[in-house]
């Protein structure tokens, strides 16, 4: 895949970063719920690779706050820091793992950057934003019990996404090798 190609659809799946959150925080809480800022930062790592993954992950958050006010700027380093993850691992998983099946690769990789940026996200909050205020029971909360809606749909959703734009040829299937 060319230079040019990776950076528009980095572009891309920013530009898609940006407006899914609109169209689901009409519903209060859903940004929490259902997280479809997430979507785009785990593909783009699965599909165009290592760094573009990680720019996304950084770019994304920061261009929709400042363009929509969301995520608002309390919560906008942690984002950045778990979207960046997101983006990074997704990317390099999907570089690293050794598995032929592609629908194998993609799940191993996804779950691997999911578990990894909520990590993140917990020791960040625990650490350095809400320090003395957050519990494990806070995180398994925020992180899982909250969030299971839009897990169920990542999992469901981004293989299915990642193989039918491997077998459209948007993306070439060297990528997933």
């Amino acid at each position: 895949m060319s230079k040019t190609k990776k950076l528009v659809l980095t572009a891309m799946f920013i530009a898609i970063g940006i407006v899914l959150p609109l169209a689901f925080h009409t519903i209060p809480n859903a940004g929490r719920i259902f997280l479809p800022m997430h979507i785009p930062i785990l593909l783009c790592g699965l599909v165009i690779g290592f760094p573009y993954g990680l720019a996304c992950g950084i770019i994304t958050p920061l261009l929709s706050s400042l363009l929509t006010g969301m995520p608002p700027a309390v919560i906008l380093p942690s984002m950045v820091c778990e979207l960046a993850v997101y983006g990074t691992v997704s990317s390099l998983l999907m570089r690293y793992v050794l598995v032929k099946n592609l629908f194998a690769k993609t799940y191993i990789s996804l779950i691997g950057a999911m578990l990894a940026g909520r990590i993140i996200f917990g020791l960040l909050n625990a650490f350095i934003i809400s320090v003395g205020d957050y519990s494990m029971q806070m995180w398994l909360t925020t992180a899982f019990i909250t969030a299971l809606p839009g897990v169920a749909i990542q999992i469901v959703i981004i293989p299915i996404i990642v193989l039918a734009l491997q077998k459209s040829k948007l993306v070439e299937a060297e990528q997933f090798a």
